[in-house]
């Protein structure tokens, strides 16, 4: 469920970056949007492929953040700061839906990931 997440959350930034890049202080938002992605397919090879717990927390940073500054950005205009543009935008539609469950799923999972014991490895005699 963490990796479909974070998939999810990667495709939808990778597809929208563009759209935003007119968006600009000192970085775009599309920029923000493609280091977003960046962040979040690294996070599903980290999440399928490395299985270590600080590669879980990075993953779970990244849905955490993206879910975060998604809902702020949502429902407070938080206005230019510094090289950050105003990413206000008071509205929901599919994608930004669909990045909202993802990352909220992928958070989840990931917290359970994070919480629960690892199992240790019995080493073959």
């Amino acid at each position: 469920m963490a990796a479909v997440g974070l998939a999810v959350d990667a495709g939808v930034h990778t597809h929208l970056a563009h759209r935003y890049d007119a968006v600009s202080a000192s970085i775009s938002q599309g920029a923000l949007f493609s280091i977003e992605a960046g962040a979040a397919a690294l996070a599903v090879v980290l999440v399928l492929a490395w299985r270590r717990r600080i590669g879980d927390l990075f993953a779970w940073l990244v849905a955490v953040g993206g879910l975060a500054a998604l809902l702020l950005y949502r429902y407070v205009d938080v206005g230019a700061h510094g090289p950050l543009p105003d990413m206000y935008e008071p509205i929901w539609f599919t994608d930004k839906s669909l990045t909202a469950w993802a990352q909220g799923a992928a958070a989840l999972a990931l917290t359970v990931l994070l919480v629960l014991p690892r199992r240790r490895r019995v080493p073959a005699n």
